[in-house]
């Protein structure tokens, strides 16, 4: 059996208008807990952070983004595996470290993978803050809410 990486990312995927800033949350399916959250996944193999996150992005919702792209946020999360998934990690595991980022693109339909959830939606900030469950989501979403658009803008204009 090869056991998950206690390693993981996470991607608040957003888009920006004139108008509003929305998020993209997608709701697990129920035997995965039936809750909302960002795109997640643990890293395989000797993937690093940003690799890991842009193959989730694609798989969780058939986005194509590059790891130029990826916003870190400068947020590293850490957390206790709930007890009813921690058979799935080496024995004895029982904390989780998550990089976060956040991606912005144009707001778009998205493909779902049905193994992990059921339905998407695009939120502005407050909805999408009492729709998440974990803290750890509301941490990454206060880090991606909290995002000069403009300056990001310019930082990767200068690259």
């Amino acid at each position: 059996m090869t056991f998950k990486q206690p390693r993981s990312i996470q991607v608040v995927i957003f888009e920006h208008s004139e108008r509003e800033r929305r998020y993209l949350l997608l709701k697990r399916i129920a035997s995965y807990g039936g809750f909302w959250q960002s795109v997640t996944g643990s890293l395989e193999g000797d993937e690093t952070h940003k690799q890991a996150a842009i193959r989730e992005i694609r798989e969780e919702t058939g986005i194509s983004a590059s790891e130029d792209d990826l916003i870190d946020l400068g947020i590293v999360n850490t957390f206790e595996i709930a007890p009813q998934w921690r058979s799935r990690y080496e024995p004895g595991i029982t904390h989780n470290e998550e990089v976060c980022f956040a991606l912005r693109i144009n707001e778009k339909d998205i493909r779902l993978d049905p193994i992990e959830h059921e339905s998407w939606c695009w939120v502005p900030y407050e909805q999408a803050m009492k729709m998440l469950y974990w803290e750890s989501n509301k941490r990454a979403l206060t880090g991606a809410g909290a995002l000069d658009i403009d300056s990001q803008v310019r930082e990767v204009r200068n690259k």
